[in-house]
This record gives structure tokens, sequence and C-alpha cells, in this order.
């Protein structure tokens, strides 16, 4: 059975085919329009592309928003025009497949279990670090949805009171110290001590403030910059910080770093493992979770949306 994962981002639309041992054969992309009527065009056209060189039995789709218990329901989505749409029927009216949708997360930890770094693990936690972080929690080797299908908002954990403000509504979010949009915030409020002169970064936000973006500073660490290397290492202080606080909540084996922020791991990870194992409760006492990063990269959220839409024909749980 081959089915049709979709990463459906605020920027591109990524579709691609998944045969049932979690490969990518073929894919087909698209900018992510505005408008529901646009976007839900869009992802059909992605879909039929390819269901025109495979047969096709069921797609699924994987995006950053609420979804509900039943995965048909999107309630939000901060980065898409959904508001409590019926996606999941919308879609399967268009391409006459079955169809479910996922959280972005959820789906890319799917198949990390499945084909990854969280391969054989019982109990894991992912950790999307991207624009914010996205997150999910695997628990007997089954999603974590909630009651409501919105869990975990990892990202939303309030961490600095009165702190940061986040674009969810509140102040000193997890996301606002430990993300991509994070080290660049941290790197441009290091720039503005006077000793910040030497940095190339300085002289790149004086032209342009805009340039400073998570990419730009971890690229200059990685060029030996003293100012983007104390940002970074702020930001896996703060990665461990966090992963303390959902180590004392849920007790994983296991912790996988994936996302866009994650292929800049090895900046970061020593610093955000040593300091989880500092300040998480009983430290010293008490066994700890092993941190990965994960292994399947950009594919992730296509390959377990794929599996999910698999799962549910099977188990009847797609829209029909």
């Amino acid at each position: 059975m081959l089915t049709v994962g979709v990463d459906v981002g605020g920027t591109s639309v990524r579709a691609g085919v998944v045969d049932p041992e979690g490969g990518v054969i073929d894919s087909a992309t698209a900018a992510t329009p505005k408008s529901d009527e646009a976007l839900e065009a869009t992802i059909a056209s992605c879909v039929t592309e390819l269901a025109n060189r495979h047969d096709v039995s069921a797609v699924g789709l994987a995006l950053a928003g609420f979804i509900d218990a039943d995965r048909g329901l999107v309630r939000f989505a901060p980065h898409l025009s959904w508001r409590d749409a019926p996606v999941a029927d919308r879609m399967h009216k268009r391409l006459g497949v079955p169809v479910v949708v996922e959280h972005d997360a959820n789906a890319a930890a799917l198949a990390e279990r499945r084909y990854g770094a969280a391969a054989g693990a019982s109990t894991v936690v992912f950790v999307a670090l991207g624009t914010g972080i996205g997150g999910a929690l695997l628990l007997d080797g089954a999603l974590f949805r909630g009651a409501f299908g919105v869990a975990p908002e990892f990202g939303h954990v309030r961490v600095v009171p009165d702190g940061r403000p986040c674009e969810c509504g509140k102040r000193g979010c997890w996301e606002r110290y430990c993300s991509g949009t994070a080290l660049a915030t941290t790197a441009l409020e290091m720039l503005a001590d006077p000793d910040a002169t030497t940095s190339v970064l300085h002289r790149e936000a004086a032209r342009d403030p805009g340039r400073i973006t998570g990419q730009r500073v971890a690229a200059a660490a990685r060029d030996g910059d003293r100012l983007a290397r104390r940002a970074v290492a702020d930001m896996g202080r703060w990665l461990g910080e966090g992963l303390s606080l959902i180590a004392d909540v849920f007790d994983p084996e296991l912790v996988v770093i994936g996302g866009g922020v994650s292929v800049s791991a090895p900046l970061f990870l020593d610093e955000a493992r040593e300091h989880y194992a500092r300040i998480v409760t009983g430290a010293g006492n008490r066994p700890l979770a092993r941190i990965r990063t994960a292994q399947l990269g950009s594919a992730a959220a296509v390959v377990g949306a794929a599996e999910l839409a698999r799962e549910a024909v099977l188990t009847g749980g797609a829209a029909r």
C-alpha cells in the first residue's frame, strides 16, 4: 500500500509518496497560499500529481496547529488560514481517497519511532526546534494527544514570568528562549553590549538587523565568532532547562531533538545535556533520559503523515 504524506507548512507544501518501509519514492512541492480554498487546491494538485504516477491509497496531512481528537478538524493553525475547518472531509471530497490530519510534530515523532532515532523506545519525548518549538509524546510507543487532541504544547510552557512576548499571547514561553527565532533575539540583545563590536554580527546588524537570523548566528558560531557562540550556548542552557521540566513530568527514556535547528545540534547539545543533568529533580540519584538528534530530517513529517494515513485505512479511522 502506497500512501501520500503532506507537510503543510507556512511557506511551502511538501508531498511525498511513502512505501510501507518508510521510504519516500516520489515528491512534489508548492508554495503555501493564504486562503482556505487556494490552500486546499494546492494540496490537491500536489497529491494528484503524485497519484497520476503511483497507485495511492490514502493521504495524511501534517501541520502545526490544534487538531481534534478524530484527526479531521483543524481548530487553529497559526501559520495557515484554517479555523475550525473540516479539512479531512474537504480533502477527501477533492481527492476521493481516505484522508487523515495530524500535528506535524506528532507525525515526525511517529516516523522517528518507526524508522529513525526512537526505534524500539517506549516512552519518548520529541522536541522540534524551528521557528518555535513543536512537541510530541509517545507513551508505550503510542502517540498521546490529550483529551481534545492538542497535547503537548511544550513550546508554550512559561519559563520566565513576564519574559519575552510570544505570538501565543503569553510572555516568557520556552520557545522564546530556545528556538531559531530565540537564537536571533538573544544575539541581538547581546549585540547591544558595547564590547560586542568585534563580532561579525555587529557589522551586519548595523546595516540590517533583519539579517540576524537563527541560521546566521549558528553559521557565525561554527566560524568561531565569540558572541555567536555565547548566544548558542545560552540556547543550549535553555534547552536543558526545558528538558528538565519535561523529565520531571514524564520521566522519558529518550528525548529526540528534531526540527530545522537540530542540524546545528553539535553546537549546543552537549551544553543542553549537561544543564539538564545538573538541574533535573533528583540529579545524581536517578536515571537520565538519553538525548539524541532525529535521523529522518525534513522528511519526518511526510513519512509520519503517510504512515498515519496507512494505519487509518486499516482501522477505518480516516475520512472516507
